[in-house]
């Protein structure tokens, strides 16, 4: 029976790689990411929460991105400072931590949460892409566990293809942003043109009646110019 339950226990393992390998190439949109690693996490480690905390390089410090945790108060957790903490140290370091009590380690800066919550045991792993740490990955337990060199080599399998992933979907984030931000600079010019020469008035002013009617129906320039286009495009349609 032991060994039946092991090749389950390492079939589990294989598959959740696998799905973590395969959010790549996924194009999920950064919230959905996060969300699934750390279901997949917290389900391959029996971990009681598993929480995904990114850096944030400006204020260096770590912010809690996605948890399954349903306690309101974990989840708004105070950021992290880089060194700070436990999570703070393993993302300074590029360096795993595992602690055996949470609630008995002066390092852990949470300790009323863990108290409230039933948090025990921590293992804590570097997200890390190239050597450079963009976050922490971490697995709670409800008792005292030590964790094994095996659950921390998968655990730490697990942070490395997440880690690639959402340098992924950050990359593409900033790819849209670049696209959009280039179509919206299109769509005002255009708009600028069909104002000025309908009414007859210079570009400058064009752009000043964008912005004024944006500011007075709340919305975007990007949606006014839109609309603009789209009302002379149903113009030229109904001359012909």
């Amino acid at each position: 029976m032991k060994k039946k339950e092991n090749y389950q226990i390492y079939i589990k393992q294989i598959e959740a790689l696998s799905k973590i390998a395969n959010l790549i190439t996924s194009g999920l949109y950064m919230e959905e990411l996060l969300r699934l690693v750390v279901q997949v996490t917290a389900e391959i480690m029996n971990s009681k929460i598993s929480s995904l905390m990114l850096l944030d390089p400006q204020k260096n410090e770590l912010v809690v991105k996605a948890t399954q945790s349903i306690s309101e108060e974990y989840n708004k957790k105070p950021n992290i400072k880089l060194g700070e903490g436990i999570a703070g140290l393993v993302a300074r370091d590029n360096k795993s931590i595992c602690v055996l009590d949470v609630k008995e380690d002066s390092r852990y800066l949470n300790q009323d949460i863990a108290k409230k919550e039933g948090l025990c045991s921590l293992a804590s792993v570097p997200l890390a892409v190239k050597g450079r740490v963009i976050g922490v990955l971490n697995c709670y337990t409800s008792r005292k566990h030590k964790f094994t060199k095996h659950e921390l080599d998968i655990l730490n399998a697990l942070a490395s293809q997440a880690a690639v992933a959402i340098e992924n979907a950050e990359l593409d984030l900033r790819v849209r942003t670049a696209e959009e931000a280039l179509t919206t600079r299109k769509n005002i010019e255009r708009a600028k043109d069909i104002l000025s020469q309908d009414l007859n008035i210079s570009s400058t002013e064009a752009y000043k009646l964008i912005q004024r009617q944006s500011m007075d129906s709340r919305k975007s320039m990007r949606e006014i110019a839109e609309a603009i286009i789209l009302a002379k495009d149903i113009k030229t349609v109904i001359k012909k």
